[in-house]
């Protein structure tokens, strides 16, 4: 069999809301490695957000964080591009401007006014999980480092900001109330090619686990794309397999189906 790059999203695929990565996930990946398949993170997160050590202990080959926007493999960064100064000034100006929260995603820190979210669940989880991984946005204005960010756009201004942002990013649109923005050019599925090349592993030998919109690109990119049975309708649409809930053994299942393990 030809070694196969599989890439993981992290939320509702590896682990849950609660971080619980399920044993079966464990054991799944650790007999893919064994195999000799390669195998990688594949997140909407920036590198800043991803550090649990039970999670890195899994022992992959590499991470692909941001939407694309950098790339490690081997526990060295090998792509980053970063969104420009006064674009990411001029970005939270008009997102900010139109009612908008923003949280601003880099590969070290997040950034997030905490009034803003004091209230907000989502909010609380990263005042909680980041600790001094999580800086202001206001006072910290001119020394952001950031590749991409998401927005509440709960009572927003949605259709100005996006004509005056258009230029510059793509929307993932998780529900009516929260969008990622991601500068042009960059997905999961840019980074799950741009990280084949690297590798020098065929397209077609590729695979994708997810389960929701900001895996779509990376669902298209793949040879073989597989949707979790707790993903999103939208997800399982464009899958080319449907597994499992993620509590009910989905990846390992999945790995059983493709007969990778």
């Amino acid at each position: 069999m030809n070694r196969k790059a599989v890439f993981f999203d992290i939320d509702g695929t590896l682990w849950d809301r609660y971080n619980h990565i399920p044993e079966s996930t464990k054991r799944g990946i650790e007999a893919l490695k064994s195999r000799g398949h390669r195998v990688f993170i594949c997140s909407g997160r920036t590198r800043g957000y991803i550090y649990d050590p039970v999670l890195l202990g899994i022992g992959f080959d590499g991470i692909v964080s941001g939407c694309g926007t950098m790339i490690e493999i081997g526990g060295e960064t090998v792509y980053y591009r970063p969104i420009e100064r006064s674009l990411a000034e001029f970005t939270v100006d008009t997102v900010k401007a139109n009612r908008m929260r923003p949280i601003l995603e880099g590969r070290e820190y997040l950034y997030m006014d905490r009034e803003d979210f004091e209230n907000d669940p989502y909010g609380r989880k990263l005042m909680g999980e980041l600790g001094e991984r999580l800086l202001p946005i206001s006072s910290m204005r001119g020394k952001w480092e950031i590749s991409k960010l998401s927005c509440d756009m709960t009572g927003s201004e949605k259709e100005v900001c996006y004509k005056l942002l258009e230029p510059y990013y793509d929307f993932l649109e998780h529900n009516e109330y929260v969008a990622e923005f991601v500068p042009k050019g960059m997905s999961k599925g840019s980074g799950l090619r741009h990280t084949c090349e690297l590798i020098g592993c065929p397209i077609e030998d590729s695979i994708a686990i997810g389960d929701s919109a900001n895996d779509l690109d990376m669902f298209e990119a793949a040879g073989v794309a597989v949707a979790m049975g707790n993903g999103s309708d939208r997800a399982k649409e464009a899958a080319d397999i449907v597994t499992d809930s993620l509590h009910e053994d989905g990846i390992y299942n999945a790995l059983l189906k493709l007969g990778l393990i």
